[in-house]
Parts: structure tokens; sequence; C-alpha cells
């Protein structure tokens, strides 16, 4: 949907034009933002900004007020805004019931994801996927648990990876419980221990991994009300791998990113063990495109993680 199309032999836009046009007036709305808007429909602030006054011009009304702090709507676009959003409703059902005639002969799946997932994960997956699929397109954008649920939820993405937990209103596909394992530089005093008391690590500066709102291991830690060092937070899983192969403290970091690590650390399970859930989120299965069900079947039936 982000091709222009050409005017008819009428000289009249095609429908696919209209329906950007339509998509550029909502999403502004939605965002309070011509910038925000382009950024989400992957376009040009000045092509949404012409795609809106077009509208303007071609219905003889004003749709938006434009200022300093955003745009807001006029009476009459608010009025119109419900008609708009269920034309692009409705051609988004369209296109999906196009690609199923079609039979899925291509299409494009957005996901979300975190980086343990796409580094030891997606590369299989999407290989295995492409077999049954080859002209399936891809795009995938990294970030933490809160912008995996974001994306979702503003539609940048199809689904996205994240731990579970996620919010209620979406639909999640539980894939793996993912081991959460205590981190050393090779010389600490905790490597003789076989399993690591959850206590002692209180008594060493911690290196915190956190993506979103809370770390994995922080249930944990509530649960007995245990009060870390925290030297150092970060996203970065590999930041954290580094600065503790450098002596600067401890960590709990998930199983999964802790293969084919090229540091010089130890690993050791918790005394008392302790897990993430890794999940697959959506808004509503339903309404998504062929390829997008296709995948979410494939996660779901066939592959093992």
């Amino acid at each position: 949907m982000n091709n222009m199309t050409k005017p008819n032999e009428t000289g009249e836009p095609t429908m696919d034009t209209n329906i950007q046009k339509y998509m550029a007036f909502v999403k502004t709305v939605e965002y309070g933002s011509f910038t925000k808007a382009a950024e989400i429909l992957n376009y040009s602030q000045s092509g949404i900004s012409r795609m809106i006054n077009d509208l303007e011009k071609e219905w003889g009304i004003s749709l938006l007020e434009r200022g300093r702090s955003g745009v807001r709507l006029t009476s009459d676009g608010l009025t119109l805004l419900p008609y708009a959003k269920s034309m692009c409703s409705e051609y988004q059902k369209l296109q999906t019931q196009v690609d199923e005639l079609n039979g899925l002969q291509s299409g494009l799946i957005r996901i979300g994801t975190f980086s343990s997932v796409a580094t030891h994960w997606l590369p299989n997956i999407i290989r295995e996927f492409q077999k049954d699929y080859p002209n399936i397109d891809y795009e995938l954008l990294l970030g933490d648990y809160a912008e995996i649920e974001s994306w979702i939820l503003e539609g940048r993405v199809d689904c996205g990876f994240t731990r579970l937990p996620t919010l209620p209103e979406f639909e999640t596909i539980f894939l793996h419980q993912d081991r959460l394992l205590v981190i050393l530089p090779e010389n600490h005093p905790l490597t003789s221990y076989e399993k690591i008391p959850v206590m002692a690590l209180c008594n060493y500066p911690f290196m915190l991994l956190k993506k979103g709102s809370k770390a994995d291991i922080t249930e944990v830690f509530e649960q007995w009300n245990i009060s870390l060092q925290i030297h150092f937070t970060t996203v970065d899983d590999y930041a954290i791998m580094s600065m503790v192969e450098s002596g600067l403290g401890i960590s709990v970091l998930p199983e999964l990113i802790l293969q084919r690590i090229p540091y010089r650390i130890v690993t050791k399970e918790l005394e008392i063990p302790a897990y993430r859930k890794i999940g697959l989120a959506l808004r509503d299965k339903k309404s998504t495109s062929l390829a997008v069900k296709k995948f979410l079947d494939y996660l779901n039936y066939r592959y093992v993680l």
C-alpha cells in the first residue's frame, strides 16, 4: 500500500491512491503528528501532508487544524474520520482475500524481536519456512519488550516475540521456557558453587539486563526481598557479558543468549530455578494476512523450540 498508483483513463485517482490518502489522514489523527504518521506508513513528512491536502481539496473541507503542538481534528474531520477508518479496514480485508486467492505467491511478514531470538532462532525458523513459502519477504525490527508491544499496538509489526505474560489485549502463542543463569568472571569466588544461592547475588556488584519495565530476574528478587548492588543497567546482552568478563560485576542472563558466546565467563544455575517465558504476540489472528497466519501456524505446529 506504499506504492503510489497512477490516475485511471478518466483522470480520477485509483482506489489504491485514495486508500493511501485515507490512511495518511487516519494515522495523522491517531498520532497527532505528520512526522509520526510518516514514520509508521514509511512516507516522507511532506508526502503525508500533501495527501491530506489533496483530500481537503477534493472534498472542499478542512480536516485538520495545524499548530506548533501538532494537529487536531476539525469538526468536519471528526465527522468523516470513522468513514475513513472503515474504508482502510475494508481495504485490508480485501488485500487479505486477494492474497488467499493467489495462493500465497507473495507477501510480507513484519516481525518485532529482541536480540537473542533474532540471533539464535529466527535464521533457522525463516530458513525452514521458506522451503514451503519461498516468495515471502520479511521485515525485522529489533527492540526491547516494551518497544515490541508498542509496535504491535501501532500496527508497525504484524507480530512480535516477547516475554509472557504480555498485554491482555494480545493473542499469544507460548514458545519456550528460557532458563536464567548466573554469569561470573572466571576467577570469581562464586565459581566454586555448583548452584548459586539467590542471596549470594546481593554481595557483589551486579550488571542488570533490562528489556522493558522489568528485568527478567526481577520477580525472583521481589519474591525473596533481595536488594542488589546494581552498578550498571543496559538492554545490551553483550555489553553485560563483556563487563562481567572484565571483572566489573556479576549478572543473570537468559540461557538463549549464552549460546556460542565469545566471552571468557562462567555460567552457573541458580539454587532456585528461574525462567522467562518467551512467546509470540499479535493483536488479532483473524484479521492478519494469509502470510502471517501461515507463519503462526508453522510456529505453533511445526517448529519445536
